[in-house]
């Protein structure tokens, strides 16, 4: 039995055509492996529960008196970005019912959603 003399050729541009489309699709974001999706659904999971938990802050912060909190508000411009979060922690406005501890994501969240409100 004789092997034609073109199929040598075409196993190595099927070899090659193949090598390229995986790693055209990876590059592109069409394949997806299990580690990333279990990743991007952990991250999503986590801004829900923020986005979920941020009104709890906020109704914390709208419970304090109209008076206080235009004061509050002006010491929270006052912050830089990157303080603002810890100011809220430091008010207790980001110790969520059940914890012990601040939740720092709620905290910065709550922080823009307050600048956001103040603003309008």
């Amino acid at each position: 039995m004789t092997i034609p003399s073109w199929i040598k050729p075409a196993a190595w541009g099927a070899v090659c055509g193949a090598a390229a489309i995986t790693i055209f699709t990876m590059s592109a974001g069409w394949l997806v492996t299990s580690g990333a999706a279990e990743e991007q659904a952990a991250n999503e999971a986590d801004r829900a529960v923020i986005a979920a938990l941020t009104p709890i802050c906020v109704a914390r912060f709208n419970k304090v008196a109209e008076t206080q909190q235009e004061k509050y508000i002006a010491a929270l411009e006052q912050e830089s970005t990157w303080s603002q979060g810890d100011w809220i922690e430091e008010k207790g406005w980001a110790t969520l019912p059940g914890s012990e501890e601040p939740n720092d994501e709620v905290a910065e969240a709550c922080a823009e959603q307050l600048l956001a409100a103040a603003e309008s």
